[in-house]
């Protein structure tokens, strides 16, 4: 099944595009999410008369992703989490925690745009990939620490 697609979807296309996918997943998640169109000739003109402020709007998006990442650029994010004797974390660390810790600087991140492979489970030092933009991707440097050790730092 072909739809002309709305938005950007990763490992999918860009907006605007025709592609070919599973008539399951066009059905349950690109037409109910609004993610896509069917590919009718109307939808076609429609698009393409709505190509340049796609264009626009793609280019404002950049720039505000790029002026984040530039803001960012340095940050360390410190978490504090109980570790057992084995430095072996109580817990996890995941993307969702660090949006958390991001949002206490200052930074309003989804979750979804870090793109942590698995959770954190051990302490140390991680570099984490953060995906602003599809064109814009960032390394956030996240320090998971002990609890103890977060407070005699402060001090």
């Amino acid at each position: 099944m072909e739809v002309i697609l709305k938005e950007h979807v990763d490992n999918l296309g860009r907006r605007g595009e025709i592609v070919k996918v599973a008539a399951g997943y066009a059905r349950n998640f690109l037409l109910p999410r609004k993610l896509a169109l069917l590919p009718t000739e109307g939808n076609k003109k429609h698009i393409e008369r709505e190509r340049s402020k796609f264009d626009a709007r793609e280019a404002e998006e950049k720039k505000g992703a790029q002026a984040v990442a530039t803001r960012m650029e340095g940050l360390v994010v410190e978490i504090a989490r109980k570790v057992g004797d084995t430095e072996a974390l109580f817990g996890s660390v995941t993307n969702a925690d660090i949006a958390a810790a991001l949002a206490a600087k200052g930074f309003d991140i989804d979750r979804r745009k870090l793109q942590l492979k698995e959770p954190i489970k051990r302490k140390g030092a991680f570099d984490v990939p953060l995906k602003l933009h599809p064109e814009v991707t960032i390394v956030v440097k996240v320090n998971v620490v002990a609890e103890g050790e977060a407070e005699k730092a402060k001090t």
